[in-house]
C-alpha cells in the first residue's frame, strides 16, 4: 500500500500567530515543501495578518475569539491535519489541538522556563546567560507540552528587548523548517517537561515600567533593556514624566535613593542608575546631558511617587 505522506502529498496546515516573533516562521511554512498552507489565523491589523497579505495568502481568519463556535467551525472547515503557532495571545481551543499532526508551538525560551505571555522581557529581566526557542506539542495546559525540539542562544547581559525578539525570529523559524519533515515523517518524538525550573510569566502592564527607587541598579539597568517597547522604563519627575530608553548601573555610589544627580538617579542602598538616553513627555529622545542643559533644575529633586 502507498503511503499517504509520501513526497508528493502535504500536510494540510494552519498557521497562527499575530507578533513579529511569528513571522518569519509564517514565510517558511508557506515556502516549505511539506506543507499545503491552507489558512492563517491572527488579529486584525497585526504584521503578521500584513505579511500574509503580501504573501497572497487566501485564507486570513481574524476572529475576536478563537474559542467562539464560529472561529472554530471556521478553522475546522479548512480541514487542517497541524497547526503552528508563534505569538498569537489566545488560548487554542481542545477541539484544534488533536488532529493527525498534532499542533506546534514556537515559545521563545528554554521550557519550562519562562513559560506564558512574556518570556523575552522576563529572560532579560533575569539576567539567564542563555535563551532560546523551544518547538513543543501543545497540550490542554500552557506551554506545558512536550518538547519536540530545542534551539539555544547565549546572553551576554547586553541585550534589548526588540533586538533578542528579532533574532530568535530568525532562530525560531530554522528551528520550525528543519523540525517539519521529521514530525511529520513520525522521526522526532517529544519528551515530557521537566517539572524543576519552570516558572510563568504574565501580561505587562504600563505601571510595571514605573522605575522604583528602592530597587538594585543592575535590576533596573535590566529592566530598561527588557520593557522596550512596552511597558518602557520611566519617572515621574517635578519636570514631568521621563522615559528612560538607555542606563547603567552604577554601584561606586550615588546621591540619595530616589534623587536625581547630574549622572541620574539614585536608587538601591547608595547606588546610581546612570541615564544615557531619555526622553520628557511630549519631547524627543535625547541624551540626559541635553536634557539637563534644559531642565537644570531636576537635579536635586526627588521621584514622584505613582498612584
Amino acid at each position: 500500500m502507498t503511503d499517504r505522506r509520501a513526497d508528493d502529498v502535504r500536510v494540510r496546515t494552519i498557521f497562527l500567530g499575530s507578533g513579529g516573533f511569528g513571522r518569519e516562521s509564517l514565510r517558511r511554512l508557506n515556502e516549505h515543501e511539506a506543507i499545503d498552507l491552507v489558512g492563517v489565523v491572527t488579529a486584525p491589523g497585526s504584521v503578521v495578518q500584513g505579511l500574509a497579505d503580501d504573501l497572497g495568502i487566501e485564507r486570513i481568519l481574524t476572529p475576536p475569539r478563537l474559542r467562539a463556535p464560529e472561529s472554530l467551525a471556521s478553522i475546522q472547515e479548512r480541514q487542517p491535519e497541524l497547526l503552528v503557532l508563534a505569538d498569537y495571545g489566545q488560548i487554542v481551543p481542545p477541539g484544534l489541538l488533536d488532529l493527525e499532526h498534532g499542533a506546534l508551538n514556537l515559545h521563545p525560551s528554554l521550557l519550562p522556563r519562562h513559560r506564558g505571555a512574556t518570556p523575552i522581557p522576563a529572560a532579560i529581566l533575569a539576567g539567564d546567560r542563555e535563551t532560546g526557542v523551544t518547538l513543543m506539542r501543545m497540550d490542554h495546559g500552557l506551554d506545558t507540552g512536550p518538547i519536540v525540539a530545542v534551539e539555544r542562544r547565549s546572553l551576554d547581559g547586553t541585550e534589548i528587548a526588540p533586538r533578542l525578539e528579532a533574532d530568535l525570529e530568525l532562530v525560531a523559524a530554522d528551528l520550525l523548517d528543519t523540525s517539519l519533515g521529521p514530525w511529520i515523517r513520525g522521526e522526532l518524538m517529544p519528551r515530557p517537561q521537566a517539572s524543576a525550573g519552570a516558572d510563568l510569566t504574565r501580561t505587562l502592564r504600563r505601571e510595571d515600567g514605573r522605575i522604583d527607587p528602592r530597587t538594585s541598579a543592575v535590576e533596573l539597568e535590566r529592566q530598561v533593556r527588557a520593557y522596550q517597547p512596552w511597558p518602557g522604563s520611566f519617572v515621574d519627575t517635578p519636570s514631568g514624566r521621563i522615559v528612560v530608553w538607555s542606563a547603567k548601573a552604577d554601584q561606586s555610589g550615588g546621591p540619595a535613593s530616589g534623587t536625581f544627580d547630574e549622572g541620574g538617579l539614585g536608587v538601591g542602598d547608595g547606588e546610581r542608575l546612570g541615564f544615557i538616553e531619555v526622553q520628557p513627555a511630549g519631547g524627543k529622545r535625547m541624551t540626559w546631558e541635553a536634557f539637563l542643559r534644559g531642565r537644570p533644575s531636576i537635579v536635586g529633586s526627588r521621584v514622584l511617587p505613582g498612584p
